[in-house]
């Protein structure tokens, strides 16, 4: 029987080769998609939440984000509520490449697993966005 660390493991290693040779091709590591993700999901962000959501130590999160505005894929402003603070943003070239990587992946998943409106893929997004949403041992 195959436990769960090794599902995770091959489920790890399937999403890398889904998604490795399409965000290449769009010239962003897999560090700067993960930024490039959770910029997409709206409203600017710190380099702390970046740092943190990526589990990327401090300054290779500075790297990733300045690569990603010296390719005109995300940009800095200053936090309009905390001058001190600055926020990365995506910018209209990021958020065409998160679209271009979302959809040449879906249309893989979709042609593994079927179409994306059935009662199973429906479950298996429902498990998954549970455990992902799991607290981690350092969470808890």
């Amino acid at each position: 029987m195959t436990g769960l660390v090794e599902l995770l493991d091959r489920l790890d290693r399937a999403v890398a080769s889904a998604l490795s040779p399409v965000t290449t091709s769009e010239g962003v590591s897999r560090d700067g998609w993960r930024v490039l993700l959770m910029l997409a999901r709206g409203g600017g962000r710190s380099m702390g939440e970046i740092a943190s959501h990526t589990a990327l130590p401090a300054p290779t999160a500075t790297r990733v984000v300045d690569r990603l505005v010296a390719a005109q894929l995300a940009y800095r402003r200053t936090d309009p509520v905390d001058r001190r603070r600055v926020l990365v943003h995506l910018a209209g070239g990021g958020r065409a490449v998160v679209e271009r990587v979302c959809g040449r992946v879906e249309r893989r998943a979709s042609e593994a697993l079927g179409p994306a409106h059935t009662p199973e893929r429906a479950q298996l997004a429902e498990l998954l966005e549970a455990l992902a949403n799991r607290p981690t041992a350092t969470q808890a």
